[in-house]
């Protein structure tokens, strides 16, 4: 037993002893399924703050022969299966964490050097009956173990990545690692040593570096995780079970935290989740410094319509993606599409990949985006704030004539960067306009299935507003009157259908003309029977 090789499950105990753990033992099942398989060797990336290093220390704890962990995990929910026991702690395991490494070694060009050091530190005292011939890296120590033992490995990499994302421009570093990746996990001599290679990061695999390292690896991302998307994060049926066991108000942490969509389940962020549930506080649980950090070099960048993009998505909107031309690092970006996709590899973006679209996922990371435009100084968002409040004030008035001035003044403002012809993307423009409606109403729903059709926009107050503010129902039509989108709110009884609120509701009509690029508004309050 050694700190890399064969490690116990002390680190896997610490998150059993926490006040919370929820079981994602499941992972294991899978994994279990494609050991010593032509599918056993795995990249399952995801951004911080989501669990990767918790479950590094599981699939250690659970085949590690230094451990004995029949235990701790027998009242989870891999003690199910069939084959838990065929697997349980019958493998030679190596697990490293290479930012661990990097901070340690001195220098990253010392970083392999140190990890073959160590690691092979262990080997000679764990297979001390085997002669090792100096200068024997790791790979070929796995070799010679294997002909001697006829035991197969299981390699762990925990931040797999930190060389190719943060030491871009250091090309020999690059090199050397590139090349150490492809001897342990390249070419034939592998299969015969390799039971399970499991890699986690936060980017996927960079093709043009790591191609003849690691194509042989299966990908699960941000992008498209598969049949491993419910060990992302937390999903929101366990959400409901904790907010049920700390008496926490389930709306409220669904619209915190709730918002990423991957393999059918919602995913929430188990930091964030945890942190409220002990904590009992609803605000953002991610570093504002590293958030200012992270994003705000990107939003800076000049790319056209970067910012168009985002001030949109901070409305509710989502925002179409193109995310097969990133590179896979954060360094190298060829236009918005590419800083867009590194965002949602890093969880500031939700993405839907059935209308490959971005979005702001929540609550949380809208409050991130804002506070770190508001620290840059973006005008475009003082501008957009300001025009949007006197916009939110004008329909609360129900001053109709001041609300189609105002979306009209928006739309000739940004015609540049936002074309709209048709009621869809009016949609967009109304995210934009109704921007400042974010601080006192939750965000805004689209396409809401209320009495016999879909409402356009549905915004609801927050509660701490529900006696201040109306709820509004926006209907929008294209080279259509006004009068037309209100009637088809009565007609089809969208506001009878909010049953479940009780408080004002405004019921707003909103037209463009394409013709005479003028837009009009009819509003009018909800009379309850």
């Amino acid at each position: 037993m050694g700190r890399f090789v064969n490690p116990n499950n002390s680190a896997f105990q610490r998150a059993l002893n926490s006040e919370i753990y929820v079981d994602k033992s499941g992972l294991l099942e899978f994994t279990n399924s494609i050991i010593n398989t032509e599918q056993s060797m795995v990249c399952h990336s995801r951004p911080r703050r989501f669990g990767k290093s918790i479950a590094v220390n599981m699939l250690a704890a659970y085949y590690s022969r230094g451990a004995s962990s029949e235990d701790m995990f027998v009242d989870l929910e891999i003690s199910k299966s069939s084959d838990f026991y065929k697997h349980l702690n019958k493998y030679d395991v190596i697990c490293i964490d290479v930012q661990w490494f990097w901070m340690n070694a001195g220098a990253s060009e010392k970083v392999v050097a140190f990890i073959n050091e160590q690691v092979m530190e262990d080997m000679r005292a764990e297979y001390p009956e085997i002669d090792f011939p100096e200068g024997t890296n790791i790979a070929r120590a796995m070799s010679i173990v294997n002909v001697a033992t006829g035991r197969k490995f299981v390699v762990i990499i925990d931040e797999w990545d930190v060389l190719i994302r943060d030491e871009l421009k250091k090309t020999a570093v690059q090199e050397v690692y590139i090349n150490f990746l492809r001897g342990m996990f390249k070419g034939t001599e592998p299969t015969k040593y390799l039971a399970l290679a499991y890699l986690t990061g936060i980017l996927p695999i960079k093709v043009e570096k790591t191609q003849s390292a690691l194509n042989n690896f299966d990908e699960y991302t941000m992008l498209s995780a598969g049949p491993l998307s419910k060990y992302i994060g937390f999903t929101d049926a366990e959400v409901r079970e904790l907010c049920e066991k700390y008496a926490v108000d389930y709306a409220s942490v669904r619209h915190w935290y709730d918002g990423y969509r991957m393999g059918g389940y919602e995913i929430y962020n188990p930091k964030a989740v945890v942190s409220v549930m002990l904590r009992k506080e609803f605000q953002s649980y991610w570093s504002q410094t590293s958030t200012y950090q992270a994003i705000t070099p990107l939003l800076n960048m000049d790319f056209y319509g970067l910012r168009a993009d985002v001030v949109e998505m901070l409305g509710g909107a989502s925002v179409p993606v193109n995310t097969k031309s990133f590179h896979n690092d954060m360094v190298t970006f060829n236009g918005k599409d590419d800083v867009l996709t590194l965002l949602i590899h890093l969880g500031y973006l939700g993405y839907n990949q059935v209308s490959q679209t971005a979005f702001i996922p929540n609550e949380e990371i809208r409050s991130e985006f804002l506070t770190a435009l508001e620290v840059s100084k973006w005008n475009e968002l003082a501008e957009f704030q300001r025009a949007s409040e006197e916009l939110l004030e004008a329909t609360l008035d129900m001053n109709a004539e001041a609300v189609a001035e105002g979306i009209e003044r928006i739309h000739m403002n940004y015609v540049s960067v936002i074309q709209y012809n048709n009621e869809n993307s009016l949609s967009s423009v109304l995210s934009l306009a109704y921007l400042s409606t974010m601080q006192y109403y939750f965000r805004p729903v689209r396409e809401m299935p209320l009495g016999r059709g879909f409402a356009d926009f549905v915004f609801l107050p927050k509660p701490q507003y529900a006696e201040d503010y109306p709820a509004l129902l926006v209907e929008l039509k294209w080279n259509q009157r006004a009068k037309t989108a209100l009637a088809q709110i009565k007609e089809k009884k969208y506001a009878e259908s909010l049953t479940a609120y009780t408080g004002e509701i405004l019921l707003v009509g909103i037209s463009y003309d394409k013709k005479t690029k003028q837009h009009e508004c009819v509003i009018e309050s909800f009379a309850k029977q």
